[in-house]
């Protein structure tokens, strides 16, 4: 299998840097679990929603989201996983740092999912999640989602994501 593998290329500092994100990935009859190593982020977001699709067309209903190698979220990766709680009976975000359950509360999404720390039981099962070609337009389109959906789960956000909605379908309509 080929991992699921995106680059950010930033850092806090303005340096450039590679930081790769790979998604594994274990199905059974009940819990699709999906270990993210790397930033949880909009150039693995496609590809995250693809492979908990899949794995909810296998039959996982429950999301297991192992984020104890995922150093932070960015607000797309979110927003899509918000998406994803109206079509599972649940999520758990397993071991998340301090950074991610902190956004998830600023942004008054964490009580869509239940936070659990431990061992992850699918361990010994995870393998690389395939990956998809995303092109430009892709990301734009579930980056736009996404924020969409985060103004909608709570007005709060709208202040802080109206301009990046707009931003984002204006540059939808620059694609063409």
């Amino acid at each position: 299998c080929v991992a699921a593998g995106t680059d950010s290329n930033s850092d806090s500092g303005g340096r450039s840097r590679v930081m790769t994100t790979q998604l594994q990935v274990a199905v059974t009859d009940a819990v699709a679990c999906v270990r993210v190593e790397g930033p949880a982020n909009f150039a693995v977001s496609v590809d995250f929603k693809s492979v908990v699709t899949q794995c909810c067309e296998a039959g996982g209903r429950v999301l297991l989201l192992d984020l104890a190698a995922c150093p932070n979220m960015d607000s797309t990766f979110l927003g899509i996983l918000v998406g994803l709680t109206g079509k599972l009976d649940r999520i758990e975000l397993l071991n998340p740092c301090e950074r991610v359950t902190d956004l998830l509360e600023n942004l008054g999404v964490l009580g869509l999912m239940s936070v659990g720390q431990g061992a992850n039981p699918f361990d010994d099962r995870l393998e690389a999640a395939g990956t998809t070609k995303t092109d430009k337009r892709a990301l734009t389109e579930a980056s736009l989602e996404a924020h969409k959906l985060l103004m909608e789960v709570n007005p709060d956000n709208v202040p802080k994501f109206k301009d990046v909605a707009r931003f984002l379908e204006e540059d939808l309509e620059r694609q063409g």
